[in-house]
């Protein structure tokens, strides 16, 4: 729990008394690889921030896995939408490796933001940074060619590009896994 704890302070000003109202909603859970943290048509009632491994996010479009996002160390995975309006989740997010997280349950989240303005502060500043994240990946969807885009991942996120395999990457990229391997060989060639 040190982590999170500098983790919210790296966000706001978070007190020791904060802290101590926070604690209630917190619980720490292990997955091993390849479990799921949230099923798609649930409704996603947790934050899950990342204390060691990684999780994904992904939809299933015409029976084929669309990977929407990758979470890493010291960030919080959520379906954000499921989250905020209560509607049955769109997105999968399952473990990568054998992950630890710190569990945010809502209701004891919001119940405990009631009580202390800091909790309310970091919520609204979790949130902002996830949904800055998002745009980010939606922008970078949008705008940029397949190239364009691994480049932005590998100066950007470059621990994504070290750990998450080729198939699923390209999944992220919105390219066929062929065309990500021919991108990176062109690369080594110049």
């Amino acid at each position: 729990m040190e982590n999170l704890l500098l983790f919210i302070r790296s966000l706001t000003d978070f007190s020791d008394e904060a802290w101590i109202y926070l604690q209630p909603a917190l619980r720490l859970q292990e997955y091993r690889k390849n479990e799921v943290l949230l099923k798609e048509g649930d409704i996603c009632d947790k934050l899950f921030y990342i204390e060691k491994g990684y999780c994904k996010s992904y939809c299933m479009i015409e029976a084929e896995k669309k990977n929407i996002g990758f979470f890493f160390e010291d960030e919080i995975a959520t379906d954000i939408q499921s989250f905020g309006c209560g509607h049955p989740s769109a997105l999968n997010i399952v473990a990568c490796e054998p992950l630890a997280v710190v569990i945010f349950d809502k209701k004891k989240l919001f119940e405990a933001s009631s009580q202390h303005i800091e909790i309310e502060r970091l919520g609204r500043n979790c949130i902002r940074q996830f949904a800055s994240k998002q745009a980010e990946f939606a922008n970078m969807a949008k705008l940029y060619k397949p190239q364009e885009r691994l480049d932005f991942l590998e100066s950007q996120f470059p621990e994504m590009g070290q750990r998450v395999p080729l198939t699923q990457l390209a999944s992220f990229l919105g390219v066929a896994r062929e065309t990500l391997s021919r991108i990176r060989r062109r690369r080594t060639h110049y």
